[in-house]
């Protein structure tokens, strides 16, 4: 498997949340709505997910091993910090 898009957009007015990414696979699966959020431990990437009639929380879509989780949280939070640099750097 290799990720070959990384799409990440900024929030505006960020609190934890601090941007929203969406991921292809192989050039032919996407997967939209990753978080990156920020937390006491550093960003995290959080996957897309719905909220049950029992007010719970199940994700939708999400890595089955640890290796492809820190593959993807790699990949999207390089990303994100690119974005922040060019968010940054002064317009000409």
């Amino acid at each position: 498997m290799e990720i070959t898009e990384v799409r990440v957009r900024l929030i505006k007015d960020p609190g934890k949340l601090k941007a929203a990414a969406s991921i292809t696979i192989d050039d032919c699966f996407a997967i939209h709505d990753l978080r990156v959020v920020e937390t006491e431990g550093g960003l995290f990437v959080a996957m897309p997910n719905k909220r049950l009639g029992t007010g719970e929380f199940r994700d939708v879509a999400h890595p089955i091993n640890n290796a492809t989780r820190d593959y993807v949280s790699k990949l999207v939070i390089d990303k994100y910090q690119e974005e922040l640099k060019n968010a940054a750097a002064p317009k000409d």
